[in-house]
């Protein structure tokens, strides 16, 4: 009965991880018909300011669900980390991942809600106060931003996707964890973007890969669901014949 029970909840995990794909890509693929996101991280500030200001709470509410969807992150990391084999077999890999998941959903939602609670009160009083609204929305964008929410977060993600995939590797699921080592070695090459960025390079290059390290990430997210998923029937056909 208990094995069954961990069976069914571990096909709920992989129910969850697909459906989190889906919601997370959903999000961006709306910021990006109503804000020009990502590209419009990099353009003037005044250009940035003056479209939030047009977007209006729906933009504001659509950022907040993007910063909702990074916090989901933090629980979907851990049941997808930690089972009980895991504990036994692999328990450094298995809480590293957690703890880097976890880690990863924190700072990207840091970075995500500037744009509900800061950007626009920014945005806002921009048309009266161009020049020091656009000084403090560029300094709060790269630190908030491109700091913590893209290179601190994209380095937790990456870490998150590569010690999830050794684990799969170990428990012979090859596909899905070569997806994963792809995915991982992407977003950490785009976490270089912000660097190039700040030192007065151009990261487009960067950027393209973090685009494509994403998408390796949906990818690796929705097998990932499909095969805990298919692991569950087996196994509940296997319980069912000896039952």
């Amino acid at each position: 009965m208990k094995a069954d029970v961990r069976v069914q909840s571990r096909a709920g995990v992989g129910l969850a991880s697909m459906v989190f794909a889906v919601l997370l890509n959903g999000r961006f693929s709306l910021l990006g018909a109503n804000y020009d996101y990502p590209k419009i991280l990099r353009q003037p500030a005044a250009e940035a300011l003056d479209k939030f200001a047009a977007g209006g709470n729906g933009l504001i509410l659509t950022w907040y669900g993007f910063g909702l969807a990074a916090l989901a992150l933090t629980p979907l990391a851990i049941a997808l980390s930690i089972t009980p084999r895991r504990m036994v077999t692999s328990p450094a890999l298995a809480i590293g991942a957690a703890l880097a998941g976890t880690a990863a959903s924190i700072t990207q939602a840091i970075g995500l809600f500037r744009w509900v609670f800061v950007v626009p009160s920014l945005a806002a009083s921009h048309a009266a106060n161009a020049a020091s609204t656009e000084a403090t929305f560029a300094m709060l964008n790269a630190w908030g931003g491109v700091a913590i929410g893209e290179h601190m977060g994209q380095w937790f993600t990456a870490l998150f996707v590569l010690l999830s995939a050794l684990l799969q590797r170990r428990e012979g699921w090859k596909i899905t964890s070569i997806i994963g080592f792809i995915a991982t070695l992407l977003i950490a090459i785009g976490t270089g973007e912000g660097l190039a960025v700040a030192m007065g390079g151009n990261g487009a290059i960067l950027a393209l890969a973090t685009i494509l390290g994403f998408l390796g990430l949906t990818l690796w997210l929705i097998v990932t669901g499909a095969n805990l998923i298919y692991e569950q029937r087996l196994n509940s056909s296997v319980y069912g014949a000896k039952a």
